[in-house]
């Protein structure tokens, strides 16, 4: 097995629910991810934005608006109603819980039935400094793959794990729709053979072989 791809693997994410039973069959029926998405009982308070964005990024807009309609039937509300834009077609919602998810293609035209087919699960953390926190990860094994000075960064990932991106939080805060001011917990973990830590903005990281 290639460690340098094993370590920089992210297996799951964890979302922290106050009804973990709810928020599971709401994730089952809006987006279906599987193992890779998890949920607990959450135990710390939080409020406004947790700080993060979760996107799944899809072949084309039929793809989007499938997601979006899911999860809108499934209790999820609309922040950004899905539409056209120079980079391609996405929308906006807000889980139940409390988490906020980017459904977006690059593409503009449909070529073929929406298969609910996802090609990418990011994980975009809105940071305070992007360059200090793109350090911290690059030490403990990332291999970085794209860069944007000190605006964005995005880490290598393997085929059918999560994708790590980091954003400003004022700018993951605009582009998700919501506002920035938020508190308490994240209500998030990260699952990872990378180890247990906590980065820079208290993003929590767990290991999960």
């Amino acid at each position: 097995m290639n460690n340098t791809i094993d370590q920089s693997t992210i297996a799951s994410v964890t979302i922290e629910s106050t009804d973990p039973a709810a928020t599971a069959a709401f994730y089952d029926a809006a987006f279906g991810l599987g193992d890779r998405l998890r949920v607990r009982k959450a135990t710390s308070e939080t409020s406004g934005f947790r700080g993060y964005i979760l996107s799944l990024v899809v072949s084309q807009p039929n793809i989007v608006d499938s997601f979006i309609g899911s999860a809108v039937a499934a209790g999820a509300t609309t922040v950004k109603p899905a539409k056209k834009s120079f980079w391609g077609y996405g929308g906006v919602v807000q889980a139940p819980d409390g988490a906020v998810w980017k459904i977006a293609t690059s593409a503009k035209k449909d070529t073929g039935p929406a298969t609910r087919e996802v090609d990418d699960f990011v994980l975009l953390l809105g940071v305070d400094s992007v360059k200090a926190t793109k350090q911290f990860y690059v030490e403990r094994g990332l291999t970085v793959a794209k860069s944007f000075g000190g605006k964005y960064a995005e880490f290598d990932s393997p085929a059918g794990s999560v994708k790590l991106a980091l954003y400003g939080r004022k700018a993951a805060a605009k582009d998700a729709g919501v506002p920035v001011e938020g508190s308490g917990s994240h209500r998030m973990a990260v699952g990872s053979p990378l180890g247990s830590f906590t980065d820079p903005d208290g993003f929590v990281w767990e290991v999960e072989a």
